[in-house]
């Protein structure tokens, strides 16, 4: 119920990114119904999704450490479907604009409290893959949103100025079922006991221990006890100034190490997600209506690094997998670039070696939102996954799009081969601080990597 109530957003996200990418071409074109270019689309409407997303999970963060991250997970997806729901029927450039801010709001608010809640649910064995698999299932979102602009953008099956509406639309439809599931998922009883609600907490939990034995039947080896035991004195909120004071100067290394991951997959990805469209129609003459295959064939790589490289992040250990995903991606995306920028890829053989450079990154860039919302304590938790993802993706998220959308659209293949490079630069450097400040997280409980601050040591 959790991994679907809560990991299902990631789902909504892909499609939603991948759509505008696969539709920006359809949307510049004459009858579609938005006097727009496909650069505004992939530059300046996915900045201001990605700027959105920045300041709702800065906002949302906040709240979510307050009041809970229940509540919080139901009222970002609420304001994503509205925001999605009206970007349906643009009529106009700034309208689009306005809507595409305003769904990346309730995206960035979704990634705070969403990523906060699965860690604080899921046992510390399995919290490596669970967590990147969850973040991974983007990439699923990202096949549906290919497969579906092929039928939505076939002008034989629905007119210009409706497919690219009915696609926004299914997303909303998808989002009102995720809805429905997530009024299930309970309050992490950690929340609840930190502020004052042990009782709450303890009912919880021993429902789900009275769950797990029954389903086990008298075959099933008894529950663990629990090791250890934290002595807690509640507080209702903590200030920024303690919140600033705990990140960088308590855990400082541990600060430029969540700079260092979330600038460099962020550039990465929102640069590439964004314009992947973009480049198969300006270099290789791919017609909007097929550049969903290529891209849908691009995700399905994005998903199989996470699933089947998650488990090595809880047995060989976050920082060897870490870095090394990272490293190895950048490595391979210097590639990549030469071979483009030589003449020597076609659009197929392009999107091979996205596959092979993304089913690295993209472990390394779910790893990103694991060791933000695992290496700091608990109170700060919401908070510190807004922060990073907020910074780093005003850094490479906004950045990114931008400047790959000017450099594809300047229809000479080295400019577009140096936004490879950069983004490839930012994911090495990101990997060699890795390699020297990973916190080895895995297997370990999350009080044990970062005791909350409301904890009094044991006399």
């Amino acid at each position: 119920m959790v991994v679907i109530g809560l990991g299902t957003v990631w789902i909504l996200d892909g499609l939603e990114v991948t759509v505008v990418g696969n539709i920006a071409g359809r949307l510049s074109e004459q009858g579609s119904g938005l006097p727009i270019t496909s650069a505004q689309v992939t530059g300046i409407a996915a900045a201001l999704y990605v700027a959105g997303a920045c300041l709702g999970a800065l906002f949302f963060g906040r709240l979510t450490d307050l009041f809970g991250r229940k509540k919080l997970f139901l009222i970002t997806l609420a304001v994503y479907l509205a925001a999605t729901a009206l970007t349906a029927v643009s009529f106009s450039s700034w309208w689009f604009f306005l809507f595409r801010f305003l769904t990346g709001f309730g995206i960035g608010g979704e990634y705070a409290a969403i990523n906060s809640a699965i860690d604080e649910l899921i046992p510390s064995a399995y919290r490596g893959r669970v967590d990147l698999v969850i973040n991974g299932s983007f990439w699923l979102g990202a096949i549906g949103g290919s497969l579906l602009s092929i039928v939505m953008l076939n002008p034989a099956v629905f007119p210009l100025n409706v497919g690219w509406r009915l696609t926004f639309a299914l997303g909303v439809v998808l989002g009102l079922v995720v809805l429905l599931v997530r009024r299930n998922v309970p309050e992490s009883p950690r929340w609840l006991f930190i502020h004052g609600r042990g009782d709450e907490a303890d009912a919880l939990v021993s429902s789900i221990e009275k769950q797990i034995t029954e389903e086990k039947g008298r075959q099933g080896k008894p529950l663990p006890e629990p090791e250890g035991k934290i002595t807690i004195h509640p507080r209702s909120s903590i200030g920024f100034l303690e919140i600033a004071r705990t990140v960088f100067s308590r855990y400082r290394r541990r600060a430029v190490l969540g700079l260092a991951l979330f600038i460099g997959q962020a550039f990465l990805y929102n640069a590439v997600t964004f314009g992947f469209g973009a480049i198969l129609t300006t270099f290789f003459d791919v017609s909007t209506a097929r550049t969903g295959y290529f891209f849908a064939v691009m995700a399905a790589g994005n998903f199989l690094g996470p699933l089947l490289l998650g488990k090595l992040f809880d047995t060989v250990g976050r920082r060897i997998m870490i870095s090394g995903t990272y490293l190895l991606s950048g490595v391979l995306l210097f590639a990549t670039a030469w071979l483009f920028s030589a003449g020597h890829l076609t659009a197929t053989t392009l999107t091979a070696c996205w596959c092979v450079v993304l089913f690295f990154a993209s472990a390394g860039a779910s790893s990103a939102y694991l060791t933000v919302s695992e290496i700091f304590p608990m109170e700060t938790r919401a908070m510190a996954i807004a922060f990073f993802y907020a910074v780093g993706t005003a850094a490479g998220g906004i950045s990114g799009p931008l400047v790959f959308a000017e450099l594809t659209e300047s229809g000479v293949a080295a400019d577009t081969a140096l936004a490879f490079c950069i983004g490839a630069a930012l994911m090495c450097l990101a990997g060699l601080t890795a390699a020297f400040l990973a916190v080895r997280a895995e297997r370990r409980s999350l009080e044990s990597i970062a005791s909350p601050l409301s904890a009094t040591p044991e006399a």
